[in-house]
Order: C-alpha cells, then sequence, then structure tokens
C-alpha cells in the first residue's frame, strides 16, 4: 500500500500533492470524534454531547443517592433512574459511532476516486 502512495505523490504537484497528504493518513481517534463537532450536522452532534453530559451528570448524582439510601425502597427510588440515565447517556454516545464510520468510509472513497483520477492501479 506504501509503494502505491508513493506512486501518487510522485505523480502529484503543487496543491494537488497536498490534498494528496491530507487524504493518505487516517487521523487519529481524537481528530475524527472532534471532526463530528463540526460541518452541516456538527450542530447535532453538539446538542447530543451536551445532552448525553447532563444524562451522565445525573445519572451519577441519582447513583449517589443510592447509596447514601438507608431503605430498600429509597435505595430502589434513586437506583433505578440512575440505571436507566447512565444507558441513555451511553446510547445517545455509541448513536455517534455511524457517524464516524460514514466519515471514515467517505475519506476512503475520495482516496480511491483521488487514485483512479491518476490512472493508477488500486
Amino acid at each position: 500500500m506504501q509503494d502505491i502512495d508513493r506512486m501518487i505523490e510522485e505523480a502529484l504537484q503543487g496543491e494537488e500533492q497536498a490534498l494528496f497528504r491530507e487524504t493518505a493518513r487516517e487521523p487519529g481517534f481524537f481528530n475524527q470524534a472532534f471532526g463530528l463537532l463540526g460541518g452541516p450536522n456538527g450542530w447535532v452532534n453538539i446538542v447530543m454531547m451536551v445532552t448525553q453530559i447532563v444524562l451522565f451528570v445525573a445519572a451519577i448524582w441519582a447513583g449517589w443517592r443510592f447509596f447514601e439510601a438507608e431503605t430498600a425502597l429509597s435505595a430502589l427510588h434513586w437506583g433505578l433512574p440512575s440505571a436507566v440515565l447512565v444507558l441513555a447517556s451511553l446510547i445517545i454516545k455509541l448513536a455517534m459511532m455511524p457517524e464516524l464510520q460514514a466519515n471514515r468510509l467517505m475519506r476512503e472513497l475520495k482516496r480511491l476516486e483521488l487514485q483512479i483520477a491518476l490512472g493508477r492501479k488500486v
């Protein structure tokens, strides 16, 4: 794979070469995750992250009250909402993974288009 990358980079010039370098490397996990907060759907992901943080903080608070409970009924009163809030925050966070995977797939498709446009074998 590195041989193909080298051949493409040699065939490119100037601005195209910089563009290829940008798309050839796969960004790290944190760059990909923070990349979800930008673009046309970034505001949706920001709202989801804020909601997830609020739910998680509420779950921690309810969990704290659960461990301070003196009766079984009081423990149930705080423990069940805590568990539900933790699960809800986890579901919201996991809902962003398909978009992360779609972005990764789009990046590879753009790279493939560039290779095809240069007439190189993939």
